[in-house]
C-alpha cells in the first residue's frame, strides 16, 4: 500500500493515491450497526446497484489521468461496496486490469477488494489471484458470538461463511490475503477476541473505532448533549475550553475503547514475535518515533483517498456518511470532472489542512503530532461541523500514552542491555 505523499510545496493539494471504487452499491448482509445503510446518509438509495461498464471505463481513465498528471509511481485501488463480490470476481479482476493498462507499466497499482467474505469460493479466490487482486475481509471477531449482528437480510448468521472464506485464503492463497478488518466493541473480551482472530491467520489486522460523533455518540460514550459543554466532553461550542490539562481528554472520563485497545496492544507487544501486523499500533509507534503515518485515525498526514460511487459520483470517504445525509458529496462526477477538481473541493482541502483544521485545544495538545485530532468523522457535531476534538479524545490519549510508556520501557531495557554487554569488552 503506497504511503501518503509528502505535501507539495507552495500549498498545493496533495494528489490522491488511493481510489476507492464502489463496484456494487448493495450488500448481501444487513449488519444492524452499519453506518452506511443504517446510518443518516440515504444517497445510496437513489444510486444504481452496480457500476456500469461505462462508469468503470471512465473511472480507469480518470485514475490514469491523475497518476500521469502528478507523476505517481504507485496507486492503491480499493474495490468496495456494498459487497463488491456481488458483481463477480471476473469483473473485479477485469477492472483492475483495465486500470493497470491505462496507468501504464511504469506505475504500480496495488489492487484490493474489501469483502464480508461470505461469497469467497475457491474459484473466486483463484480468479482474483490471477488478476493480482488481494482480499481483505471484514469480521467482528473470530468466534460466532462476536458476529451476532452480522446477519443476512433474513436474519441468518454470516460468520460460518465468512470464516470459511478467511480459512480458504490462509490455506490456499496466503499471498492474496490482505488481512481482517474489525470494529472495536468494548463489551467483548479484548484478548479473547484478538486471539480468535489470530486463529484465522491474518497477515494484518485493522482495528477500527466505531463511527460515532458528538451528536450520535458511539456505544458506551456520552455525547456533547444539547448545548456547548454538556455531556462528558467538549462540544463544538466549547471545543477550546480547558479540561484540566490543555488539549487532553476530560479528567475522570471513562475510556472503554482506550482500555480495550491497550489490552490488545499489551498482548500483541508482549508476544515475543510478530504474530500479525496491527496497523493502528504500528502507526502509533511510528508516529511516536517521528516517522510518517498512513492512517485516517492518527497523525496529521493529509487525506489522499477519494471515492467513486456506482453512478460515477466523486465523493469524499464513506466515513463522513456517519455524520449526516450527503456529508460525503462533492457535486462532482467522473464524466465531467477530474480528480484534480475534487482536490479543490473545500471538504478535501479541510482534510489536507493538518493542524490548521483542528480545534485550538487539539493544536495546544502535546500529543498533537501522534493523535492528529483523531478521525475526522469522529469530530462532528450537528450545527458546528468538524472543528471539535474527537469524541474519542480521552480514549486516544489513553492508548497513545500507554504505547509511549511501553516504547520507553523497551528502549530503556535495550540501552541497559547494550551497556551491560559493552562493559566487559571495555575492560579488556
Amino acid at each position: 500500500m503506497p504511503r501518503t505523499p509528502e505535501p507539495v510545496q507552495g500549498g498545493r493539494p496533495v494528489p490522491f493515491a488511493q481510489f476507492i471504487v464502489k463496484v456494487h452499491g448493495r450488500c448481501n448482509l444487513a449488519c444492524r450497526y452499519c453506518y452506511l445503510y443504517a446510518g443518516p446518509d440515504r444517497t445510496w438509495r437513489a444510486r444504481p446497484a452496480a457500476a456500469s461498464p461505462e462508469v468503470l471505463d471512465r473511472t480507469a481513465d480518470r485514475i490514469a489521468e491523475h497518476a500521469r498528471t502528478h507523476g505517481l509511481r504507485e496507486t492503491a485501488l480499493v474495490l468496495h461496496g456494498g459487497e463488491p463480490l456481488l458483481v463477480g470476481a471476473a469483473r473485479l479482476g477485469a477492472f483492475a486490469d483495465a486500470v493497470r493498462d491505462r496507468v501504464g507499466p511504469s506505475r504500480t497499482v496495488h489492487a484490493t477488494v474489501q469483502t464480508n467474505g461470505t461469497l469467497l469460493t475457491e474459484r473466486a479466490v483463484a480468479t482474483l489471484a490471477r488478476h493480482s487482486v488481494r482480499i481483505g475481509i471484514s469480521l467482528d471477531g473470530g468466534l460466532p458470538a462476536h458476529n451476532t449482528l452480522r446477519t443476512d437480510h433474513t436474519g441468518r448468521p454470516s460468520f460460518a461463511a465468512a470464516a470459511r472464506g478467511a480459512r480458504l485464503l490462509a490455506e490456499r492463497r496466503p499471498e492474496s490475503y490482505a488481512g481482517l478488518l474489525t470494529v472495536v466493541d468494548p463489551r467483548t473480551d479484548p484478548v479473547e477476541l484478538y486471539e480468535s482472530l489470530l486463529e484465522l491467520r491474518p497477515p494484518a489486522l485493522d482495528l477500527l473505532l466505531p463511527h460515532g460523533n458528538w451528536t450520535s455518540p458511539p456505544p458506551g460514550l456520552p455525547g456533547a448533549g444539547p448545548g456547548p459543554g454538556a455531556g462528558a466532553g467538549a462540544g463544538a461550542g466549547d471545543a477550546d475550553a480547558p479540561s484540566g490539562r490543555p488539549g487532553h481528554g476530560d479528567p475522570g472520563r471513562a475510556t472503554p475503547y482506550g482500555d480495550w485497545l491497550t489490552a490488545v496492544f499489551d498482548r500483541w507487544w508482549g508476544a515475543g514475535r510478530r504474530e500479525t501486523r496491527v496497523r493502528l499500533f504500528e502507526e502509533c509507534l511510528a508516529l511516536l518515533l517521528g516517522l510518517p503515518g498512513a492512517t485516517e485515525s492518527l497523525g496529521l498526514d493529509p487525506v489522499n483517498a477519494v471515492v467513486v460511487e456506482t453512478d460515477g459520483a466523486i465523493e469524499q470517504v464513506d466515513s463522513l456518511k456517519s455524520a449526516y445525509d450527503t456529508a460525503a458529496a462533492t457535486g462532482l462526477d467522473i464524466r465531467n470532472h477530474s480528480f484534480d477538481d475534487a482536490l479543490r473541493h473545500p471538504g478535501v482541502a479541510a482534510r489536507q489542512a493538518g493542524a490548521a483544521a483542528l480545534a485550538a485545544a487539539c493544536r495546544a495538545c502535546p500529543l498533537l503530532t501522534v493523535c492528529g485530532g483523531g478521525h475526522y468523522a469522529h469530530r462532528y457535531r450537528a450545527g458546528h461541523g468538524f472543528t471539535q476534538r474527537s469524541v474519542y479524545c480521552a480514549d486516544l490519549e489513553r492508548l497513545i500514552r500507554h504505547v509511549a510508556a511501553r516504547l520507553t520501557e523497551a528502549t530503556a531495557s535495550s540501552s541497559a542491555a547494550a551497556s551491560a554487554h559493552a562493559a566487559p569488552r571495555a575492560l579488556r
